[in-house]
């Protein structure tokens, strides 16, 4: 499917450059509806499934576009969680 100006890209999200989106399309995320309906941690698992060194950051840069805010004003509740899933998929 073709992009129109008016079709919202991933690119449109606060935190998603083109690094990022190009990602989540490799693991079939394709549209803001897609990531959306798919969440910020499963995003997260799809992308670490092809890139084993996709970060913390990353995480919170999926959950802040899912919330449609800078990952940077994620609650202080929200990061910890965030922090504790990335700690136990990286045992």
């Amino acid at each position: 499917m073709k992009h129109t100006d008016t079709t919202p890209k991933l690119e449109d999200l606060p935190n998603i450059g083109g690094v990022l989106a190009d990602l989540l399309r490799e693991s079939g995320i394709n549209s803001p509806d897609d990531l959306l309906e798919t969440g910020a941690i499963q995003a997260f698992i799809r992308i670490k499934a092809i890139d084993a060194d996709a970060c913390y950051s990353k995480l919170c840069a999926l959950e802040g576009a899912v919330e449609g805010i800078r990952w940077h004003n994620l609650s202080k509740e929200k990061k910890a969680e965030l922090q504790h899933f990335f700690t136990m998929i990286k045992k």
